[in-house]
């Protein structure tokens, strides 16, 4: 890999040894962070297009497949990235998801129908998984422990500048040319750091035998690939499904449900469900964590602009802040609370969460302005930059050097699933609260109550993922 320090498991770095900028790592982290803000940079410029890209191909009924390819392939990329990074290290899984990632952008670009633009988002979910799973594990492989949380940090604050220019340049490109010209335009922007990445990590390991990249022996045996293959089918049956409600779809959702509920244990380490101390506990609060944060950034937003009638403005801006305080609390955490108990961060992130959604059901309400469910998104967002970096750090802490490439796929595996999963419920509940009556608002504040539990379990749930020196 880089020229990190491959040797930092067996000689442990002072805590005053230098940072993340300082010549042994500067190589690392600048690419590292050069590749997150083009993967934040696409992913939020490219968002925003597709229901204009599926309009344009006569696809709109099939945009949840569409949308539903890129989670479905990113469980099976993350599995893929993190068995190959425990084999022979994170730079070639990471290497191959740069690439993928200009390839996606032109098969999307080129797209003659809807089908051919969901394989490219297909493709597209595929690399993410890797480059996700490939970043933390490098992390995780390049830099000592005390570094750890500022790089993450670092890393964070590498989507701040793609959520406040992808998004709006995005829709003017759309707008003065075609959506297509957002897919040429990223390639051409990725392929160059894609190059200089591939190049950087073609260093060799300054100790011969003891850099991140020398493969090792895992015990685990042969990857659970066909396991991973049958829980994406599983996620895209369920958002093909989603298209329409005939019996077909009815049949694909069920069997997708099916599929989810019985090979996704088997991807998850032991205990992950009952939250068992240690790494189960840690791969669990990601799942319930990032489940609450992204169902209050899809449901807020479609309550505000469908029944509060807030204009498009005031919720692109809560995008925006979001973003902006998810990094600036990411970066408290890993500078100004770096000797707090990691633990006690992720509790105290999942209080400004339960706080957050609290102001989501207060909004739903005819007396609050509409403005109080709005603040709910940047909330949220303080409580995720708080509490996230940490639960990967508890998570590597927990891990022997040889598996956390296995781990940081977990915990990409459960993000996804948590996303799904706790959508999927509050959107029940809205469902089930207006078939049987109850007005609009009643129905969402019935859903945001239901966000309550996640974090408030996770606050309980914390001291489990404790690390033990």
């Amino acid at each position: 890999m880089s020229p990190g320090p491959a040797h930092a498991k067996d000689v442990p770095a002072a805590p005053g040894s230098g940072g993340i900028f300082s010549p042994p790592y500067l190589a690392a982290t600048l690419t590292f962070t050069v590749v997150m803000f083009l993967t934040g940079f696409a992913a939020l410029a490219v968002v925003p297009t597709l229901p204009t890209a599926a309009r344009d191909l006569d696809g709109v009924s099939l945009f949840p497949v569409v949308a539903g390819c890129f989670v479905a392939a990113g469980l099976f990329g993350g599995v893929l990235g993190g068995h190959w990074a425990d084999r022979s290290g994170a730079r070639r899984p990471l290497a191959l998801g740069m690439v993928l990632s200009v390839v996606t952008l032109l098969v999307s670009a080129s797209s003659v129908s809807v089908w051919q633009l969901a394989a490219g988002r297909f493709v597209d979910g595929l690399a993410a998984g890797l480059v996700a799973v490939s970043v933390t594990t490098a992390v995780g492989q390049a830099y000592p422990e005390h570094l750890r949380p500022r790089m993450l940090a670092l890393l964070s604050a590498g989507w701040v500048l793609p959520s406040l220019l992808g998004p709006p340049l995005a829709g003017l490109v759309v707008q003065w040319w075609s959506w297509r010209a957002v897919f040429y335009g990223l390639a051409v922007l990725t392929a160059l750091p894609a190059v200089a990445l591939v190049l950087v990590l073609r260093r060799p390991a300054p100790h011969p035998g003891s850099g991140p990249d020398e493969a090792v022996e895992v015990p685990a045996g042969r990857p659970p690939l066909l396991v991973a293959a049958l829980l994406s089918a599983g996620a895209a049956l369920g958002q093909y499904g989603a298209s329409g409600w005939d019996p077909r779809h009815l049949a694909a959702v069920a069997t997708g449900v099916v599929l989810l509920v019985v090979f996704a244990p088997r991807l998850l380490p032991r205990g992950t469900w009952r939250g068992a101390r240690g790494l189960p506990a840690t791969v669990l609060l990601r799942g319930l964590t990032s489940g609450t944060y992204f169902a209050v950034e899809a449901l807020v937003p479609l309550m505000l602009i469908t029944e509060r009638r807030v204009d498009a403005v005031v919720v692109g801006a809560a995008f925006t802040a979001s973003a902006v305080l998810w990094a600036a609390a990411s970066w408290v955490q890993g500078r100004v609370l770096q000797h707090v108990a990691r633990h006690r961060l992720v509790t105290a992130g999942a209080l400004v969460m339960a706080a957050a959604v609290a102001l989501a059901v207060a909004g739903c309400s005819g007396g609050p302005p509409a403005v109080t469910a709005a603040a709910a998104m940047p909330l949220s967002a303080v409580g995720m930059g708080l509490l996230d970096p940490c639960v990967t750090v508890l998570s590597l802490k927990h891990s022997p050097r040889h598996r956390q490439g296995h781990t940081t796929s977990a915990l990409q595996t459960n993000m996804n699933l948590g996303q799904v999963a706790v959508l999927a419920l509050a959107s029940a509940v809205l469902n089930a609260c207006l078939a049987a009556g109850a007005g609009p608002l009643g129905g969402y504040r019935a859903a945001f109550a239901l966000l309550l539990l996640p974090p408030l379990l996770v606050a309980v749930l914390a001291v489990r993922a404790r690390a033990i020196d």
